[in-house]
C-alpha cells in the first residue's frame, strides 16, 4: 500500500535530482501549460526555476503567481512529490549564480558554467516558488 512521505522524507526527494514537470494555469483558451524544467531545491527552502524570459511559460507563470511542480521517479520504487507553490519572487535579467546552480546540479559543474555562460541572463528568468502545500507518494512498500 502506498503512504505518503514524511515531510524530511519529501523535502530530501525534492531535492534530489529529478527533471519536474512545471504546470500552471493558461489565460488564453488554452489547456493549462504543462512543460519539463530543471529547478532547485534545498530542504526548508524555495523552489528555483530559470526559463526564458519571453516564453509562454514565463508569461503565465507571472500572470498566474502560482504553480505546480511535479517530481516523480521512474523506477521502482515509484515515489512522487506535488508541490502547489506561489511565486514570490522573479528576476530579470537571471542572476549568473542562480542560472550556474541549477545548470551545474543536472550538467555537473564544469557542463553547467558552459551551459550558463551559453544563455544570456537578460532573456531568462529566475522565478523564486514558496511551497504551499504538497502531495506526495511512496510506493516502496508494495515491494
Amino acid at each position: 500500500m502506498p503512504k505518503p512521505f514524511s515531510e524530511a522524507e519529501r523535502q530530501e526527494f525534492l531535492a534530489g535530482k529529478h527533471i519536474g514537470v512545471l504546470s500552471v494555469a493558461a489565460t488564453d483558451g488554452r489547456p493549462p501549460a504543462a512543460a519539463p524544467i530543471w529547478y532547485d531545491y534545498t530542504p526548508g527552502g524555495n523552489i528555483r526555476i530559470n526559463t526564458g524570459a519571453a516564453r509562454r511559460k514565463a508569461r503565465l507563470v507571472r500572470e498566474a503567481g502560482v504553480v505546480t511542480l511535479t517530481v516523480q521517479r521512474e523506477e521502482l520504487p515509484y515515489q512522487y512529490v506535488i508541490v502547489e507553490g506561489t511565486v514570490v519572487d522573479a528576476e530579470t535579467p537571471s542572476p549568473r549564480d542562480a542560472r550556474v546552480s541549477i545548470a551545474s546540479r543536472y550538467l555537473g559543474p564544469e557542463e553547467g558554467r558552459a551551459f550558463a555562460d551559453r544563455m544570456d541572463g537578460n532573456d531568462s528568468v529566475l522565478f523564486t516558488i514558496r511551497p504551499d502545500r504538497w502531495i506526495s507518494q511512496d510506493y516502496s512498500g508494495d515491494l
